[in-house]
């Protein structure tokens, strides 16, 4: 449907503005069939024994990792030292040197002693800061530009405009290049060792947290609005501003200055973001719809404003509720700060670790301008006493869970500098806030309670990241969408992803390739409901894209688009058909000792595990340069000093 151009202004959020002109793509072509038409019988029939064994699916959804910088060094999988350095883009990177010159930088590891590698500053993971890193040659992304990039970012004109960096710019050039192991990250390696990691899974989208974030519920970030309304097209190069096809992390209009909702019943904000400039309201097909299946009439018939909020998805509700399951799936977002947390003390709700823009679902009008759905909505202790009380629901869900810029377990990072104790609380793995040891522990402690509940025993389990934040991946990504005024959509860089279930494969590392919206279609593919690319309404915008554009597949990657892996790779089919036993609740869960305790005080390590990383197998890790430093903005540069007999970061925190 045509709505007008004014409804992505404050003044239409409440006004009528339904059009009944109908697009003439939607009478010129047929609905598609269903996501499992097209699949072979061996995949038919492992989905159909999928769905009587799962019923619940956990998404936890960290934040800012690309494969290489996690999983680079995981033996088997496509890292860093896979093939020889003449045959691994970026392996080689130009960096400038303070004095003008140029040297060439390789990857290195980042030890987590001397450097606590588990605190880093951010990274440049902008919609154009990726496209930089990715250095795109002739339809070809070379993987080399990420430290010029960061060294750019913060030298004023550009290093390659003749201007030296300053020691500060050079770090961040280097930070990029590094990457961390076992000995930082032995729980995410632990997993990763015992279950089915994925090293083939891109980015959806070339951009920030905001668009993984969508992504991960709606298999796009608005690529169909922008095709049904042209006016409501970001401007520039999507690094700020608002407007879809969303590529950078303008807050969410629900909940801003804008929302015409009273107070009482706007969706909260994190209190240090910026309400007055909003992303515009959402209106494309997200799971929520097809996961309420038959009553997706009733639910929707909630909404405060369907004229503006349901527009785009009145043939797609209609679809739903004709053919959709006969009883709904229920779903949650569980994140960090939504609502009150042990961290507020006696005080109400401060949303204080709350990061707004991670929230994919509250820019979605339909879902976060609709009372019934913003029940769905809660904190991240919430999901520890849904657990502990077995209050989920006993037919089952899917549930998406999210750190912040806190932790509720009382962790504290290992780095004794006092600018890391009070700014790397964070639990949702993000640079600059979040510590990674303490993010991985928030992981296990949710996972061991999962294990603990009646739920393990019905339960997928995803683990992955919403964008790679800017540090080095070595593999070039499929260009999906390059379109005019908009440039390059996506895909970004690769990203980590891990599978746990009871029915999963064990040590075993799928090459299958996939992006962000691979987690859609499995979740489809377990509840049972039809993929969003194939609703009536999301179908004619693609072809209405396809004629503008040129292009194919821009609308949902959930079904047709190729090189979407479903994700059933994971899954191991002699346990599925009871061949073999599935996995018991003690093979998933950690020991109390190594979540409650980082491990500089378990001990927990890649010589625990039992893993040897691909570089040390190798021996050929290189050593980081000697001006290093992990954290060039949280300390800045000074003079050099000595760090345990090696060439010191430039720390000022001893």
């Amino acid at each position: 449907m045509f709505i007008p151009a004014c409804r992505r202004l404050a003044a239409c959020a409440t006004a009528a503005v339904f059009a009944s002109t109908m697009m003439p793509a939607q009478a010129a072509f047929a609905p598609r069939p269903g996501p499992v038409d097209h699949l072979s019988a061996r995949q038919k029939a492992l989905i159909a024994t999928l769905q009587s064994k799962v019923k619940y699916v956990f998404v936890f959804y960290q934040e800012n990792r690309s494969f290489d910088s996690l999983f680079g060094t995981f033996p088997g999988a496509n890292g860093i030292y896979s093939q020889p350095a003449s045959q691994t883009p970026g392996f080689n990177q130009t960096i400038y040197n303070t004095d003008g010159t140029t040297s060439i930088i390789n990857p290195f590891r980042i030890d987590a002693s001397p450097w606590y590698a588990a605190d880093l500053d951010d990274a440049d993971h902008s919609h154009t800061g990726l496209l930089n890193a990715e250095d795109i040659q002739n339809g070809t992304p070379l993987m080399d530009g990420y430290a010029l990039d960061e060294e750019n970012k913060y030298t004023s004109g550009g290093v390659s405009q003749g201007n030296p960096p300053s020691e500060q710019a050079k770090q961040y050039g280097e930070l990029v290049l590094g990457h961390i192991d076992c000995d930082t990250t032995p729980l995410m390696w632990n997993y990763a060792n015992k279950f089915t990691l994925f090293d083939n899974v891109f980015q959806t989208a070339t951009g920030p947290s905001t668009p993984g974030n969508l992504t991960i519920f709606s298999s796009q970030t608005g690529i169909t609005q922008l095709e049904e309304h042209p006016s409501e097209g970001y401007s520039g190069n999507g690094n700020s501003g608002t407007g879809v096809a969303d590529l950078n992390d303008a807050d969410p209009f629900w909940g801003s200055a804008l929302d015409p909702n009273a107070p009482q019943n706007k969706m909260p904000y994190n209190p240090g973001d910026n309400p007055n400039d909003p992303e515009i309201n959402l209106t494309y097909a997200t799971l929520p719809l097809t996961l309420a299946g038959k009553s997706i009439t009733s639910v929707t018939a909630n909404d405060r404003n369907p004229s503006t909020d349901l527009a785009d998805v009145q043939q797609d509700v209609s679809t739903i509720a004709e053919g959709g399951l006969s009883k709904p799936v229920p779903w949650g977002w569980w994140q960090e700060g939504f609502d009150y947390e042990p961290t507020d003390g006696s005080g109400p709700a401060s949303h204080t670790s709350y990061v707004t823009h991670h929230n994919g679902p509250q820019y979605v009008g339909y879902i976060s301008n609709n009372p019934v759905e913003q029940q769905n909505f809660h904190g991240l202790n919430d999901f520890f006493t849904a657990l502990s009380t077995k209050a989920l629901p006993k037919t089952g869900g899917v549930y998406w869970i999210k750190g912040g810029e806190k932790n509720i377990f009382g962790l504290t990072p290992t780095d004794p500098d006092a600018k890391v104790q009070s700014n790397f609380l964070g639990d949702d793995d993000h640079p600059a806030y979040s510590d990674s040891q303490i993010s991985d522990a928030m992981v296990a402690l949710a996972i061991n309670a999962i294990a603990k509940s009646p739920y393990w025993s019905k339960s997928a389990i995803v683990i992955t990241w919403d964008d790679s934040e800017g540090y080095y991946d070595h593999v070039p990504p499929p260009i999906r969408a390059n379109l005019p005024n908009v440039g390059i959509i996506g895909e970004g860089p690769r990203v980590p992803l891990m599978v746990i279930s009871p029915y999963a494969k064990t040590g075993y590392i799928s090459h299958a390739q996939g992006d962000q919206a691979s987690v859609v279609k499995l979740i489809e593919n377990i509840a049972g409901v039809q993929s969003l690319a194939s609703l009536p309404d999301e179908y004619a915008a693609e072809v209405q894209g396809q004629q503008s554009y040129g292009e194919p597949y821009l609308g949902p990657l959930d079904d047709y688009a190729p090189n979407v892996d479903n994700l059933l790779d994971a899954f191991d089919e002699a346990k599925l058909d009871g061949f073999s036993k599935p996995l018991p609740a003690s093979y998933v869960e950690v020991p109390a000792k190594y979540v409650t305790q980082l491990p500089a005080q378990s001990g927990l390590s890649c010589a625990t595990l039992g893993i040897v990383p691909t570089d040390v197998a190798l021996g050929v890790g290189l050593n980081p340069p000697s001006d290093f430093n992990p954290r060039p903005g949280t300390d800045p540069p000074v003079p050099h000093r000595q760090i345990d007999g090696r060439a010191a970061t430039h720390r000022n925190d001893d």
